[in-house]
């Protein structure tokens, strides 16, 4: 079985009790008597840095090329995956549609979808999109608490009760992130893989937190955001969705590295991909001392490969791109005929009868032959060699 990381909270509403822990052994990060003073060997992380730096610049320098509206449509992909996949990390699957279609309204995009969402959808979709829109307000505990209500509007994590917009209390002491079988008396020492710090704690170290955060202190903006990703979850000042609420933040911490809001590649997407590794590599860091290069290097190297990844998800964004300024120099389109055009290029279909070009623009059998044959003579599209009622169209290479 894989790991499964789940909230202590969840064994704590079976009335779990953990075994006593040795006062005088340090086992965690925030137990370290130099927390949370973080540090770094600047000369191993430095090459990784480098080409992350050099890929992110790359990437953002091929989109300011496109038009507003590829840009947008690139965007609106990314937070999508995004807001999916940082749930999927913690189990919780969220309609593809649901979550386009919120984000669109909320960025006053005509395309994307108009499915009905529901509250959990929005709830999740809201904070994303604060994070990432609206990056340069600075970030307070009262809108870290706005976030994690918004994960839950109904009060509850599934049938559970969560306490929402507050941090967690010192009822729910000893906070633990664990793994494995639970029984209904003692969760097993070696299935807990982290213990945050006590309630009582919670006021001033988010404090710290948020001071180190707004603060203008040289670090680069990239390790900027791994070390609050870190930092955050492992103060763990909520009673559940810390996960969700820390990758929020890292994400608004990339978008002040790129002074952009739009976001072209999906840090959680890769996450997600690595879930492995990346909560083995949070626990030996949380395990450790205040050298935090391990953590670091695997945060952007993680980052490397979800830049790499967006060459892959940017394709098609790029070949509207490229395409639509080859029609528009050559042809005056109808609104119709840019309907299914647009269809073609995102390759749910990859050719059309006229029939089903009709239903696509909503227009009469004649109207639709009459589009596809001006389509075909300004080489936009193809005919199959099949005659017929059988004759396919294809946009042409």
């Amino acid at each position: 079985m894989g790991l499964i990381i789940t909230a202590k909270e969840a064994a704590n509403s079976l009335a779990i009790t953990a075994p006593p822990a040795d006062k005088n052994v340090m086992r965690y990060i925030h137990q370290d008597p130099h927390w949370p003073k973080f540090s770094w060997d600047e000369g191993e992380l430095l090459p990784v840095l480098a080409a992350v730096r050099h890929k992110q610049g790359h990437l953002l320098g091929r989109m300011e090329g496109l038009g507003f509206r590829f840009r947008a449509e690139a965007s609106l992909n990314n937070l999508t995956a995004d807001v999916i996949k940082s749930s999927a990390i913690e189990g919780s699957n969220l309609p593809a549609d649901q979550v386009r279609s919120s984000i669109a309204r909320r960025l006053g995009l005509d395309f994307g979808g108009d499915t009905p969402a529901s509250h959990d959808v929005e709830g999740v979709v809201e904070m994303m999109v604060d994070a990432t829109q609206n990056f340069a307000a600075p970030l307070t505990a009262d809108r870290l608490c706005g976030w994690q209500a918004a994960l839950f509007p109904a009060g509850r994590s599934g049938i559970r009760r969560v306490l929402v917009g507050k941090w967690r209390t010192a009822e729910l002491d000893p906070m633990h992130v664990v793994s494995g079988p639970i029984s209904r008396d003692r969760i097993h020492r070696k299935n807990i893989h982290f213990e945050a710090p006590a309630a009582d704690r919670l006021p001033r170290e988010v404090a710290a937190f948020l001071k180190w955060f707004e603060c203008r202190d040289g670090v680069d903006p990239v390790l900027r955001a791994g070390v609050a990703h870190l930092w955050f979850v492992t103060i763990h000042p909520f009673e559940d969705g810390n996960g969700r609420v820390s990758r929020a933040i890292a994400d608004m911490a990339l978008a002040r590295a790129e002074a952009s809001t739009a976001r072209f590649y999906s840090l959680s997407t890769q996450i997600e991909a690595d879930k492995k590794a990346y909560y083995l590599t949070l626990e030996k860091t949380q395990k450790g001392g205040m050298d935090i290069t391990g953590w670091l290097k695997w945060f952007l190297e993680c980052m490397d490969r979800a830049i790499q990844g967006a060459e892959t998800s940017l394709a098609v964004v790029l070949r509207k791109s490229v395409t639509w300024e080859r029609i528009n120099g050559q042809f005056q389109v109808n609104d119709r005929q840019r309907t299914v055009v647009n269809q073609l290029l995102d390759g749910a279909e990859p050719e059309l009868s006229t029939s089903r070009y009709a239903k696509l623009a909503k227009c009469s059998l004649d109207t639709a032959l009459r589009d596809i044959k001006d389509l075909v003579d300004a080489g936009i599209m193809l005919r199959s060699t099949s005659g017929g009622r059988s004759t396919k169209y294809s946009l042409a290479p």
